[in-house]
């Protein structure tokens, strides 16, 4: 969910972790030019389908087999996103819409192990490769 970046709308979050969690920003805030289209077609697709962005988050997680997404969940109607997400149904063109201006991003976190391909969708070397 990219610390609830696919959640709302702006890429500025007033919450306490968005406001405190330099970590998380310096995580995040590199490809801000890169994720806010995608964000804004999140939103888009949010408004006419009518239901929140991190419903639509989830489903296209799950459109694309991600079974267990990892959701932080502070409030009680959040939780309650993540159930209803389960009805959001997107189509092959709404998924297309939303990955259209997808460009893989550098890894954020742990490298690959030895032996292991790098994550799915990420640029990312492996140890081997970046002890090169």
């Amino acid at each position: 969910m990219a610390s609830g970046h696919l959640t709302h709308p702006s890429w500025d979050s007033d919450s306490k972790r968005g406001t405190t969690d330099g970590t998380m920003r310096n995580k995040y805030d590199q490809a801000r030019a890169q994720d806010m289209p995608i964000i804004e077609r999140v939103h888009g697709l949010a408004e006419r389908l009518g239901v929140p962005m991190a419903r639509i988050a989830l489903a296209w997680h799950w459109a694309k087999d991600v079974t267990a997404p990892i959701v932080g969940c502070s409030k009680t109607e959040r939780v309650d996103d993540v159930i209803e997400a389960l009805g959001v149904k997107l189509s092959e063109s709404d998924i297309a819409y939303l990955e259209e201006p997808y460009t893989a991003h550098e890894l954020v976190g742990p490298l690959a192990r030895p032996g292991e391909r790098a994550l799915a969708g990420t640029l990312a070397p492996t140890l081997k490769e970046k002890a090169k």
